[in-house]
């Protein structure tokens, strides 16, 4: 199965690097910053020419797909690369699955509109999140009972240690919740180039979060198709996450926290209302938003941020915002979390 990239390979006369770019335009939240520089990446010739660079190679760097999961505390003194290469095929399929490659320059919900297109089911819980196809396997993103890894099959990556592309399976990611090696062995050094999905041929509906199963109810399916729990989703999540276009947002803004089990036994004999999810291996996954809503900062703002007022997980940029201040608001609803509930709240972007 041949890699987009190698599809859409070009080989330029020579980079065009950009000097101070400015990134307000290139990240969710809308802050304010800059590259000293700056490269649209469209393909692997582009990666290996930037590796033989001296000057370029020497540099920090900085991979940007979508921007949806990144928060800028100040300029950024190093090399940009802002991975823009597109391509959505069918490259196989076996007994159980159709195998779908994505570039990873692809916007994830338009990969997730375009297999519903194509009449395949099981990415429909992952509709309507933020962010590019290559961030999807670092992030190990998830929604309404399902992650990234579930429908994982491989993706090629760019290593700039060794410059060679690497083929990595499912074991070899490391997945783990809103986890992967990519945060770890493979920071900092390895580019996703493109991620290959097994989508079932005998689909199933997951309509385990009850949401899922108002919203349908609400329009009368009973019955629901992949189209119908993704239109679903799409209603839901349009109702409770500001749009990123109009509210600076980067999302959810902080991980569910997984407690063990006598802590979450603790925490709920003292606040019986608690949202709590019992996970595989016997612990149980908190509801960040509840907790934080308990708090009192729903709707609270400090400074030009806060937390919205629809979904006390996600911080909202009011305008004009810093990184600074996206990082007070950060830690001042962690330390109010902590000091009610002994819950430690990690914050799911990164922070440059």
């Amino acid at each position: 199965m041949p890699s987009i990239i190698e599809n859409t390979a070009i080989t330029p006369a020579h980079l065009p690097v950009q000097a101070d770019f400015p990134l307000r335009a290139l990240n969710t939240l809308g802050i304010e910053a800059a590259a000293h520089a700056f490269l649209s990446v469209v393909s692997i010739t582009q990666l290996q020419q930037v590796k033989a660079d001296l000057r370029l190679s020497a540099l920090p760097r900085l991979i940007l797909g979508g921007g949806s999961n990144l928060v800028m505390t100040q300029n950024f003194l190093g090399l940009v690369l802002h991975i823009c290469n597109q391509g959505i095929q069918i490259v196989g399929e076996d007994a159980d699955s159709i195998f779908v490659r994505a570039a990873a320059g692809e916007n994830w919900h338009k990969l997730v509109k375009w297999t519903l297109a194509q009449g395949l089911g099981g990415l429909e819980n992952l509709s309507l999140i933020p962010g590019n196809v290559g961030a999807a396997p670092i992030q190990n993103i998830g929604a309404y009972g399902v992650e990234m890894q579930d429908r994982f099959h491989s993706l090629t990556a760019f290593d700039f240690a060794s410059g060679e592309v690497l083929t990595l399976g499912h074991q070899d990611c490391g997945f783990a919740y809103r986890d992967s090696i990519f945060k770890h062995h493979l920071r900092d050094r390895a580019i996703v180039l493109d991620v290959t999905f097994a989508l079932p041929k005998r689909w199933q509906a997951d309509v385990r979060y009850g949401d899922i199963a108002q919203e349908l109810a609400a329009v009368g399916i009973t019955k629901p198709d992949a189209r119908d729990i993704s239109s679903a989703i799409i209603a839901i999540r349009t109702r409770k996450l500001p749009d990123p276009a109009v509210i600076g947002n980067a999302g959810s803004f902080f991980k569910n926290p997984i407690v063990p089990a006598h802590q979450r036994d603790a925490l709920l004999a003292q606040h019986p209302a608690l949202i709590s999810y019992q996970q595989q291996d016997g612990q149980f996954k908190l509801a960040a938003g509840w907790l934080i809503d308990q708090c009192g900062w729903k709707g609270k703002a400090l400074g030009p941020v806060a937390m919205y007022q629809h979904q006390a997980l996600v911080l909202v940029n009011l305008g004009g915002a810093s990184g600074q201040d996206v990082v007070r608001l950060s830690q001042a609803v962690q330390a109010d979390v902590l000091a009610r509930f002994g819950v430690v709240l990690e914050p799911e972007p990164v922070f440059v």
